[in-house]
């Protein structure tokens, strides 16, 4: 019987290259399910695993946001982090099209195109934090820091209080 070879993301792919450390998280899942059933599959902290966001602001650019999973975005803050009037999140349906991900499997590393990312300041006091893999089923654990420099990003205060 063959080994089953772990299927290697494109974001996994771009830590390995960058020689950024990281462990891969893998669970059961068939479609979408949230961050917080995730982490409960996964047994891990609800404050350590974090959601990415994809916003299009009014100049039509757009925006990757990383904050924690059980937050909320804070749309005028995250606007204000990129130099935006406003932002809005972008419809499910596009988010393949923007990212080259599909919902549930998103991450701010290796989008189709670089897009401006702002991760919450949350996650600077953290020693690791898990975000997505780069496809559904698949999470990713390294440091605030290495994220940074992986989504080429900068820490912004981006929730709701």
């Amino acid at each position: 019987m063959a080994k089953e070879k772990q299927v290697k993301t494109n974001a996994m792919r771009i830590l390995e290259s960058m020689k950024i450390e990281f462990q891969h998280y893998t669970y059961e899942c068939e479609e979408f399910i949230d961050g917080i059933q995730i982490a409960d599959m996964l047994g891990l902290p609800h404050e350590k695993v974090y959601k990415t966001l994809v916003t299009k602001g009014n100049s039509r650019n757009y925006f990757v946001f990383v904050i924690p999973i059980a937050q909320e975005l804070d749309l005028k803050a995250a606007a204000r982090s990129v130099g935006e009037k406003s932002v809005e999140m972008i419809p499910v349906k596009d988010i393949n099209t923007v990212t080259g991900y599909i919902r549930g499997g998103c991450t701010a590393i290796g989008m189709k195109k670089q897009y401006v990312t702002r991760i919450d300041s949350s996650a600077q006091n953290l020693p690791a934090m898990i975000v997505s893999g780069g496809r559904i089923g698949s999470q990713i654990e390294l440091t605030p820091e290495n994220l940074r420099k992986a989504s080429k990003g900068e820490y912004a205060d981006l929730i709701k209080y």
